[in-house]
């Protein structure tokens, strides 16, 4: 029996080039002009949820981080920092599991007491990893602030990927049952 249909893999496919796609073109450019981490942690979150509803299955939004890393460091080898976003695509992947994929995607205020708070929580692990492997801070307090910038671009990315899932429901562009 087969656990991932052909629109799983589209969804997979589709939500890792975009990820990925932006994350090798417009990314570097916003870092090297700020700094910040919002613009990494937004993509991947849009791109994450986007996925995750249309198929609502476990393994999705790992598979979704895994490729995209996979693509980004084919492209810029030297980008290891992908690996602390794979870790926050495995957090977001278990906890809408145990949430319960139709709780999290039901209703509008719904979405929002669960969605936000499990993208934030799994974007500030993944930037935890990157600031304390990657970045290599020498405080913990450095790595925490570091950490809730990531945090707040997977805050505005989950706010965007709701605003898309709702969209698309008005739409009558059903995900999976």
């Amino acid at each position: 029996m087969v656990y991932f249909t052909s629109k799983d893999i589209s969804a997979i496919v589709l939500s890792s080039v975009f990820w990925f796609v932006l994350n090798i073109t417009i990314t570097p450019i916003f870092w090297e002009m700020t700094h910040l981490p919002f613009l990494c942690d937004m993509i991947g979150a849009i791109a994450l949820m986007l996925a995750v509803w249309w198929t609502r299955k476990i393994g999705i939004a790992t598979m979704v981080g895994i490729i995209t890393t996979l693509l980004t460091l084919l492209f810029r080898p030297a980008a290891l920092h992908m690996l602390g976003f794979t870790t926050a695509s495995i957090i977001f992947d278990i906890l809408t599991k145990i949430a319960g994929y139709e709780r999290c995607f039901k209703k509008l205020l719904v979405e929002t007491l669960f969605i936000i708070p499990i993208m934030a929580f799994s974007t500030f692990i993944g930037g935890l990893i990157i600031g304390k492997f990657f970045m290599i801070f020498p405080t913990m307090i450095a790595i925490i602030i570091f950490a809730g910038l990531h945090s707040i671009g997977g805050i505005i990315g989950a706010i965007i990927g709701i605003i898309i899932i709702e969209a698309l429901k008005r739409r009558k562009i059903e995900a999976a049952k």
